[in-house]
């Protein structure tokens, strides 16, 4: 399929062939018919994207700060490679566009294949030929009422942006008969200028263009208003009975804050003023103390699953218009005839075409407001590409079937480290990269050179070039992922936890079980591979002694809602990354664990979950002691992990994996790297390297280590020691 991508470093825009998406039990695949190009918010992301590395960064000063508190601890060299890596991923644009559904998830409800749909959402609803969009951002759009036809596409695509125009007409808890001025009539001005008009208020609009003045008019203003060349503060007052306005919805997009300094002026005492499109945020506190004013920021199209998290519920007689209502009224007020967009579009251009309309955009060559997106008749599923050759694999006599490569996932760790680090391994052969997103496997396809891209993961398992697969998806995926990719003959990497449930532990036991020795099976535990933790190790061979070691890890606040806290997508932390640490601790002393115990914080923990922030003892079969103190609630610009050894007269602290001191008797021995050493490279050598006699003990211990999570998260619960047999 085709679809429309922003390069975030230099700007560019241009159209991809991308394999289609796919898609889950609870997604919807559309073939778009029609996408609406956002003139104001896809501008300033393409502006944004063709600023050098200092606009971006003065532009953002926050992400700036962040990159620098994160390069303190971890080196400027990693972060700048991250920075760079994060610029390089292509942007799918659009986020407001209509069609034809083709397939549908089976705990979808409500949807069936054939129907005429809107969808909205950024990430979602894209200019592409086919999407895939969750339930919540599509709506079917509604029959013809007597006498009209139904519907077009090109109208429905209008759906996000009638959505962020009515939130704003409910921010500012309009009542029939108010008086209310519209500051600024590009797309979003116009609609809301529609939907006052509908909701039984006077309108007046403004604007600085004479020629969206007069379309508005044509819309339904009662009066529009030419800033700059009229009096608006005369004209409102006259219409007002001096009363001023009693609402200002402001859909301008400026980086100044002149439409918040009219609507000050024009304002009613205690009235409201609504910031819709884009201004800069100053306001004049005298004018706000001496008339009570209210300000509100009007947010997409209003509350969603994207605000509250993907549990989130909305019941009308709670949530009244939430933004599936929203997009579903705007939908009805078009089918009634209350909203024309048919004045609002200027231009049509095809998928093929669509650059050019964006550069048109950026350069004011000519007038415009609503430019649409055509796509050629919606295409089967069945006839839906899944898979892209890009080019013939380098394919070497000599080198072996193992380092044929493929990888499952494409998420922020596999594009900005793994296959950087695996691009230089040599000898490997970069076969195809399976991803959700086409866009994803395309540009991680192009970038390393594979010879395939695709959202099928069974098509890369059936491929017999391929000899070793990496996995790489979100936690709860891993263990059906290395199941499938073991019974296929593959060689398997996946990234860490193994698995995040003991029945998953016991069903990859018996997999590995027929293969043991033949094919090798390794979990991202790259902490054992560091140069440092080799050094380490080499110091304690040999002792005579048991080992005590504290692990101390400033993880960092993350929200709730993340898909990692999802006990059913993520595990939670203990099981999603505690056991990195687990599995370092078994590395040093050779010994798997015998006992857990957890403990939490109590009191007030304010935003921060108490299984975030635990104490994880554990005792270890040789009778060696591991603590680790987990805390989401340290500064980012600490030190993320420091880890004391201590033995028989002799004690050793490694720090952040940039630094090793190692203190024997009264002898001192240190050695410190400019940046972080976590083993990345040393891992995947190993996996594609070593013999597969090594890896069964390597999936003793990532069954151990796995284990012993869910033993520690058992612990949490129960307030108890678990015993592992």
């Amino acid at each position: 399929m085709k679809q429309l991508i922003e390069n975030l470093k230099n700007g560019n825009v241009s159209v991809i062939e991308a394999p289609q998406p796919s898609f889950g039990e609870r997604e919807i695949v559309v073939s778009n018919r029609a996408s609406l190009i956002s003139p104001g918010t896809e501008k300033l992301m393409i502006e944004m994207g063709r600023k050098s590395l200092v606009g971006k960064a003065r532009a953002r000063p926050d992400l700036l700060m962040t990159a620098y508190q994160k390069a303190k601890r971890e080196g400027f060299v990693s972060v700048f490679r991250e920075a760079m890596a994060r610029l390089d991923q292509p942007l799918p644009l659009g986020y407001s566009s209509a069609g034809e559904v083709v397939q549908v998830g089976r705990a979808v409800r409500g949807v069936r294949v054939g129907d005429r749909v809107a969808c909205a959402g950024s990430g979602f609803a894209s200019h592409a030929e086919m999407i895939v969009v969750p339930p919540e951002l599509c709506v079917k759009i509604p029959a013809s009422k007597s006498g009209r036809s139904p519907l077009p596409f090109e109208h429905a695509c209008f759906v996000m942006l009638g959505g962020i125009a009515l939130q704003g007409v409910r921010c500012a808890e309009l009542e029939p008969g108010e008086n209310v001025l519209v500051v600024g009539l590009g797309l979003i001005g116009l609609l809301t200028v529609q939907i006052v008009r509908a909701y039984g208020c006077t309108v007046i609009g403004a604007d600085l263009d004479p020629n969206k003045c007069r379309l508005a008019r044509t819309l339904g203003a009662d009066r529009a208003l030419v800033v700059g060349k009229e009096d608006i503060e005369s004209h409102v007052q006259n219409m007002t009975s001096g009363r001023g306005a009693d609402a200002v919805l402001l859909t301008a997009a400026t980086k100044d804050n002149s439409p918040i300094l009219l609507a000050e002026q024009v304002t009613r005492k205690r009235g409201r003023i609504v910031l819709v499109g884009v201004s800069d945020l100053r306001l004049t506190r005298k004018a706000f103390w001496e008339k009570e004013l209210t300000f509100t920021v009007s947010k997409a199209s209003g509350p969603s699953v994207e605000w509250y998290g993907k549990n989130a519920v909305f019941p009308p007689e709670l949530v009244r218009w939430s933004e599936h209502r929203n997009l579903e009224e705007f939908l009805r007020l078009m089918v009634r005839g209350n909203v024309r967009v048919d004045m609002l579009i200027t231009h049509r251009v095809s998928l093929n075409d669509s650059p050019s309309a964006y550069e048109m955009i950026l350069g004011g060559r000519e007038p415009y407001i609503g430019v649409v997106i055509d796509y050629p008749t919606s295409r089967a599923p069945s006839a839906a590409v899944k898979s892209i050759r890009a080019a013939a694999p380098k394919m070497s006599p000599a080198s072996p079937p193992r380092m044929g490569v493929g990888l499952i996932g494409a998420g922020m760790f596999a594009r900005n480290v793994l296959m950087r680090v695996l691009a230089t391994v040599n000898g490997v052969r970069m076969v195809s990269v399976a991803a959700k997103t086409g866009v994803s496997a395309n540009h991680l396809a192009s970038k390393y050179k594979f010879s395939d891209s695709t959202t099928d993961y069974h098509t890369l398992l059936a491929d017999q070039r391929i000899g070793s697969v990496l996995i790489t998806t979100r936690h709860n995926q891993h263990a059906s992922m290395v199941i499938d990719a073991l019974r296929a003959g593959k060689h398997v990497f996946v990234e860490k936890p193994l698995t995040i449930t003991k029945e998953e532990v016991e069903q990859l036991r018996i997999a590995f079980e027929p293969i043991r020795g033949k094919q090798m099976l390794m979990v991202g535990f790259n902490r054992r591979y560091s140069p440092l933790a080799r050094m380490l190790e080499e110091q304690i061979e040999g002792r005579s002694s048991v080992l005590q070691i504290l692990y101390r890890v400033n993880a960092g606040y993350i929200p709730p809602d993340h898909w990692t806290q999802d006990p059913g997508v993520g595990g939670g932390r203990i099981i999603g990354e505690c056991c990195h640490f687990i599995d370092f601790m078994q590395f040093l002393t050779k010994s798997h664990p015998v006992e857990v115990v957890t403990q939490a914080i109590g009191g007030p923990v304010g935003k921060y979950l108490m299984e975030d922030n635990v104490a994880i003892s554990l005792r270890f079969a040789d009778g060696s002691q591991g603590t680790i103190t987990y805390s989401a609630m340290g500064p980012k610009a600490f030190s993320r992990e420091r880890i004391e050894v201590y033995w028989q007269d002799a004690a050793a602290v490694l720090d952040d994996f940039r630094s090793l001191e190692i203190v024997k008797g009264s002898r001192r021995t240190a050695r410190k790297y400019w940046t972080q050493k976590m083993g990345y490279k040393e891992e995947l050598q190993a996996f594609l390297l070593s013999d597969p006699a090594i890896g069964t003990l390597l999936v003793n211990d990532a069954l151990s280590t796995t284990l012993a999570t869910i033993a520690a998260v058992e612990s949490l619960q129960k307030r108890s020691i678990i015993t592992l047999s």
